[in-house]
């Protein structure tokens, strides 16, 4: 019991992520650019490879990905430091500012942005090759672009499903097969569960990225092409903030939404207090140990979008600081570690997606095994829906106030203290002087 809760919390610290990962060095103290034979490279070196909190959990996998990059590359050694959670941000950001970065980085789009606008990092447009590039989702290789540059080759990718109680919903004489498809749909669902079970639908989080996704889905759009003023002040913003003041005026949202994240989310699922858990399937982990009951209830369906049709997916890469005196073999461990065969492995580990278009190919995501489980059944709709999907929201200058301000404008609007229209004119101000900066 005390190793499945040790790999459960892991699966919570990688999922967590729209944080970072990551990895530091102080390698290459000994190093010599010698090159013989007509230019190839005949020296040996070390790159050092930082995650955040994989380790003990993933030794296996981890260790056996060196030992095979390092068995086609003997020249390269690698590395491999794992940094604790709560550690990772200040010891990145310390190691880059002392010139101790590490040669290759995890890191998810919008803490990668950070340095990138720094310039502290390679561009993967010009080091990885075109037919390489090709391999990955299109539109998760992009959404590593600031200022007209690619920070990062993209890892492992995690897509939301609308993960739902059948039970809850046959209490409310809804149809167990049929999930709501829009927020449109999810406004009537909310309305009859609340009035035939007293319980609630659902539990948008109004913490991270969650909410920028939610208008962007909508048809809001952030800002404009060259992110320099804010573009949300329309009709179609106004509408997508009075959606949730008015789920949240109608008690069809429980009221911790405005104190409480994702976590209370799952806490209230678990407990049979919520009929939907919009979220990564990995997340079903922590159902299947808390209330294996709730568990054998869920069923799974493509996740909850606007009027766009647009999915979200949340991305974790790799980065290659420009500081590392190895780059080109920093960069090819990066392609190794995310080729396609060896996310495979990865994914067959923990419930995450592979960035590889290809990988899709694999039964794993396309077949359901004898005996489904409810995760099983989960992980097929991720899968399913991955090629529809995009990292939303772009890494943007100072994300984190931008975030911080768009979210305080519209908890205020929930609480009565300020009409929609005036959330965003606000929200609007604020992140025109932020962007200005």
């Amino acid at each position: 019991m005390l190793k499945q809760k040790k790999f459960l919390m892991a699966l919570l610290l990688i999922f967590t992520m729209i944080f970072f990962a990551a990895c530091n060095k102080d390698t290459a103290s000994n190093e010599t650019d010698k090159k013989t034979d007509g230019g190839k490279s005949e020296e040996n070196v070390e790159i050092e490879f930082w995650t955040m909190q994989l380790s003990p959990t993933f030794d296996d996998y981890i260790n056996g990905v060196i030992s095979d990059f390092e068995a086609e590359n003997p020249n390269i050694k690698v590395k491999w430091v794992d940094v604790p959670w709560a550690d990772m941000e200040k010891k990145i950001l310390a190691a880059v500012a002392s010139k101790t970065a590490p040669d290759v980085a995890n890191l998810n789009p919008q803490f990668a942005a950070k340095l990138a606008e720094l310039d502290a990092l390679v561009d993967m447009d010009k080091a990885v090759p075109d037919d390489v590039q090709k391999e990955y989702f299109e539109g998760v290789w992009k959404s590593n672009t600031f200022d007209g540059k690619t920070f990062g080759i993209p890892w492992y990718l995690s897509s939301q499903v609308t993960m739902y109680n059948s039970k809850i919903f046959e209490q409310a004489g809804l149809d167990p097969e049929k999930a709501p498809a829009t927020f449109e749909e999810l406004g009537e669902v909310a309305k009859q569960i609340k009035e035939k079970t007293g319980k609630y639908a659902f539990f948008p989080p109004l913490d991270g990225s969650h909410l920028l996704e939610a208008l962007v889905m909508m048809g809001v759009d952030l800002t404009n092409k060259d992110m320099t003023k804010a573009a949300f002040n329309t009709k179609e913003g106004v509408a997508a903030v009075q959606y949730f003041v008015d789920m949240y005026k109608n008690d069809l949202i429980p009221r911790e939404v405005l104190t409480e994240g994702h976590a209370k989310a799952i806490d209230m699922y678990n407990a049979g207090q919520l009929a939907i858990l919009a979220s990564g399937p990995q997340f079903l982990n922590q159902v299947k140990e808390n209330a294996p009951e709730i568990l054998e209830a869920t069923k799974s369906a493509p996740q909850i979008t606007g009027k766009t049709g647009k999915k979200n997916t949340a991305a974790m890469n790799l980065v290659v600081p420009k500081q590392s005196k190895h780059q080109d073999a920093a960069v090819k461990f990066s392609i190794f570690i995310t080729n396609a065969e060896n996310q495979v492995k990865f994914d067959k580990i923990v419930p995450i997606l592979p960035s590889i278009e290809t990988a899709l190919d694999d039964p794993f995501f396309n077949e359901l095994p004898e005996n489904a489980t409810p995760i099983d059944k989960a992980r097929i709709v991720s899968a399913s829906e991955l090629k529809e999907s995009e990292v939303l929201v772009p890494p943007m200058k100072n994300y984190e106030d931008l975030k911080t301000s768009i979210n305080e404008a519209v908890q205020a609007a929930m609480l009565g203290e300020i009409t929609a229209k005036k959330a965003i004119e606000q929200a609007e101000q604020k992140w025109n002087e932020i962007l200005a900066q």
